[in-house]
């Protein structure tokens, strides 16, 4: 189902990742038969790109299809209109599949619908998939408990016992960090997986040197969760300044509901900062703000996106 709703050969998506969704990552991991899938806030405000003239640079370097990832959470009505605004531009510009995180997705589906295109939302548990049934998704990407980023909190499993009665596709992601993996997943019973951390560690993921091998050394029980990069639970390299809580002001504002996602948007904003310092000065001591799963303990070198996808596509057709 996910092959046939998103116009690709081989069951696999290059996740959304903020910020490393790089532009030239997401058309690799396309080109090999997957999807990559591209995400706005990262492309323009990470790495510069009006959102248009990204896309169309995406397509200067694949002829496969590419996605897109929306930002759904309810906040500021200024930034739901650009997201809306952005999601116009996508489908003028004929991609046809999307990633819904956090947010109701009606609306989404509703635009996306309309032009012939599909919508699969992000989901650790059933309340999240039913209101994601309610807004008309076609697809579920179920994030399990070894995920970077906002993990969830129950296994790939228990996640697949848990949704499969749904009637919808559903998508593992989590854990996925070697062939493997990839292959134990389909057999579980998902129609295919979402890949993160093991993207990072690509030759055409611009993030620097230095994370990618923290990402290669670290191993399952290094991965850590931390509040002090959005304001809710996100996986992360353990390093020796790592601190899982936020200040107690932060901690105040963020348990406020009127003060909690502008916490959030402060937060974003000055983890973007560190991020671009680290890459400036690509140097370990930065270590801490390093996202990634616990599929880290499968990834032990740095390929290219593309042969990343056509390996694992080989290793699902050996079964």
């Amino acid at each position: 189902m996910l092959t046939q709703q998103a116009g690709i050969e081989i069951p696999m998506i290059c996740g959304a990742m903020y910020p490393c969704s790089n532009p030239e990552l997401v058309a690799a991991a396309s080109e090999g038969g997957g999807i990559g899938i591209m995400q706005p806030v990262s492309l323009t405000f990470v790495h510069g790109y009006d959102l248009r003239e990204g896309i169309r640079y995406m397509r200067s370097l694949t002829d496969k299809p590419i996605g897109f990832n929306a930002l759904i959470e309810k906040g500021s009505k200024k930034y739901l209109q650009r997201m809306a605004d952005w999601i116009d531009i996508a489908l003028e510009e004929d991609i046809r599949f999307f990633v819904t995180s956090l947010g109701k997705p009606d609306w989404v589906c509703e635009k996306v619908h309309a032009a012939g295109g599909f919508v699969y939302h992000d989901v650790t548990e059933m309340k999240w998939a039913q209101k994601g049934i309610e807004g008309g998704v076609d697809g579920l990407v179920c994030v399990n408990e070894r995920a970077g980023g906002h993990a969830g909190f129950k296994s790939a499993q228990l996640m697949h016992d848990e949704l499969n009665g749904l009637g919808l596709p559903l998508i593992c992601a989590g854990g996925i960090g070697g062939r493997q993996d990839f292959v134990e997943a389909i057999k579980i019973g998902y129609a295919g997986v979402q890949m993160g951390t093991r993207f990072i560690a690509t030759e055409e993921c611009d993030s620097p040197e230095a994370y990618k091998q923290a990402i290669i050394r670290a191993r399952e029980d290094d991965i850590v969760r931390t509040l002090r990069l959005t304001g809710v639970p996100i996986s992360v390299i353990r390093s020796d300044k790592h601190r899982e809580q936020n200040s107690w002001l932060m901690a105040k504002m963020l348990a406020s509901k009127r003060l909690k996602h502008r916490a959030r948007f402060l937060l974003n904003i000055r983890s973007l900062f560190r991020f671009k310092k680290m890459a400036k000065s690509n140097k370990p001591k930065h270590s801490h703000y390093w996202s990634a799963g616990k599929s880290v303990s499968g990834v032990d070198t740095i390929e290219s996106a593309t042969e990343i996808m056509r390996d694992f596509g080989a290793a699902l057709e050996r079964g």
